[in-house]
């Protein structure tokens, strides 16, 4: 077996090297603080692996996502967001059969309790979307309360995705002050959601062909993406043993912010902002290449990937298809293809590997759709639901799994006595009463 050599005080150490089934290379560190008294310190986690996993691989040199050994242009181009679920989280495409009643499943849970409706209700009119989707999700744990270690899991699992589409669809609802629209068993997963986005008591609702479609990629391109901030979260939280609501519901927060899920809301408010200052992209290119200036491009570069982002490349050609099926222009689409033609071409953004992510394109395709700029971080954690489903679940069948629990470097101050509030008060006192030394 391949060993690390690490040397530290004077001392040689070995460790083992683990090489994966891509031929991704990790040294295993286990031991590390048991063998040496030392930690390995790496802020934002970019070069420590957290687990194993045989979910999903990303190459981001090569600009590579595979799903379960899939790859995400092949997947893309033929499956529906249901396979993907079932892919995800059991590990294997479906059969005709296995699908078929995968699907019955989820038609026949998609309802959630009466009694939930009244916290929709209690939440003030100015609650963002994605705050009620996190706070509904945990809530599912008062109404399910077996299914943490036993055998509900497997039904705890069709329950979270079933209703999320429900609760994300009465979210958007209860924010506008519309009634809700319950779900329909004649429809796919993806048209029952636009269904109860969109329609009223008094005008039904069923969306286009082309609305799904966009609608199922969508969904499909955002289903896992490895150990990413929220599902990083949704892991580290189940390590605990909490249940696949309350895990969830953490991955639903973290997700929320605007260097995560929130990015495709801030690349439609970036493109807006150039729109509304008449259009001049190469004005705010000028900005975002000013060292001095604050502005930002959104929507370009990504943690992971220094190739192009295999999802954007769908989704540029995705975004265009859809508008010129549905008979519509998007100035904000012509902004985004210019800003994005002068990135490839330009040294500053070429050098730094400055490439469109997957958040450049999403944003327009589900305002395409009719989708409000609030929805959209909703719509991401809709989309990643079964991914953080399938890593919550890996990582609790995972024998060798333990409570998350990361070490520190500590740099605050060295021990020192504790002064009682007394004595300080005292102290400061004496201090007030003593006389100012004036200079002669």
């Amino acid at each position: 077996m391949t060993k690390a050599k690490l040397s530290l005080d004077g001392k040689d150490y070995e460790f083992p090297v683990l090489v994966g089934s891509e031929d991704e290379v990790g040294i295993d560190f286990t031991t590390l603080r048991k063998t040496t008294g030392a930690i390995s310190l790496d802020p934002g986690y970019g070069n420590t692996g957290s687990c194993t996993s045989t979910i999903t691989f990303i190459n981001g040199e090569k600009g590579i996502l595979q799903y379960r050994g899939y790859p995400i242009e092949e997947v893309a181009a033929s499956a529906s967001f249901e396979e993907v679920c079932f892919l995800l989280i059991y590990g294997h495409l479906p059969s005709v059969d296995e699908l078929a009643t995968f699907h019955d499943k989820l038609i026949h849970h998609s309802m959630i309790h009466e009694a939930m409706k009244d916290f929709f209700q209690d939440f003030p009119p100015t609650a963002h979307p994605m705050m009620v989707l996190s706070a509904m999700v945990a809530s599912l744990s008062a109404y399910y309360t077996r299914g943490a270690v036993d055998e509900d899991v497997d039904l705890n699992i069709i329950r979270l995705l079933a209703k999320v589409k429900t609760i994300a669809a009465f979210s958007y609802k209860k924010s506008i002050g519309q009634p809700f629209i319950y779900p329909r068993n004649d429809l796919s997963y993806t048209k029952d959601f636009l269904h109860m986005m969109f329609a009223v008591p008094s005008e039904p609702y069923l969306p286009s062909d082309v609305r799904d479609r966009a609608h199922n990629l969508l969904l499909i391109l955002h289903a896992d993406h490895e150990q990413n901030c929220s599902t990083s979260t949704v892991r580290m939280v189940g390590s605990s043993q909490s249940n696949l609501f309350a895990s969830v519901s953490s991955g639903v927060s973290a997700l929320w912010g605007p260097l995560h899920g929130g990015a495709n809301q801030k690349v439609i408010e970036m493109l807006e902002q150039i729109r509304d200052d008449g259009g001049d992209y190469e004005k705010y290119v000028r900005m975002a290449k000013d060292p001095d200036s604050p502005f930002r491009l959104m929507g370009f570069g990504h943690r992971v990937y220094k190739n192009f982002d295999p999802r954007a490349t769908i989704l540029k050609e995705a975004a265009a298809d859809v508008l010129a099926e549905l008979g519509t222009t998007d100035p904000l689409l012509e902004i985004a293809k210019n800003l994005e033609r002068i990135a490839l071409e330009d040294p500053y953004f070429v050098d730094r590997k400055l490439y469109p992510n997957v958040d450049f394109y999403s944003g327009i395709l589900y305002r395409a759709m009719g989708i409000p700029t609030e929805m959209f971080t909703v719509m991401f954690a809709l989309g990643r639901l079964p991914g953080w489903i399938a890593q919550w679940k890996e990582g609790r069948e995972d024998p060798k799994a333990k409570i998350s629990r990361p070490r520190q470097i500590y740099l605050g101050a060295t021990q020192r006595p504790f002064v009682p509030l007394e004595e300080r008060a005292a102290k400061k006192a004496t201090k007030a009463e003593e006389p100012e030394l004036v200079p002669a």
